[in-house]
């Protein structure tokens, strides 16, 4: 009994373990990365893009 209590001792260790290296390799991603301005679509550059110019500006929903 004392043997299966080791084992899953053990398996939370690795799991915990796991985590925390999951994380650790994230955050040094994320501190190693450019700024995020930089890679990503800011809201001012959303705000700016204009609508396709082959569709209409308001789509005709037939006459009434």
């Amino acid at each position: 009994m004392r043997y299966m209590v080791n084992l899953y001792l053990l398996g939370v260790v690795l799991t915990l373990l796991s985590i925390f290296v999951r994380l650790m390799e994230s955050l040094e991603s994320l501190l190693t990365s450019p700024l995020p301005e930089n890679s990503w679509t800011t809201r001012g550059q959303l705000a700016n893009t204009e609508a396709p110019k082959g569709l209409p500006d308001h789509p005709s929903r037939g006459v009434q």
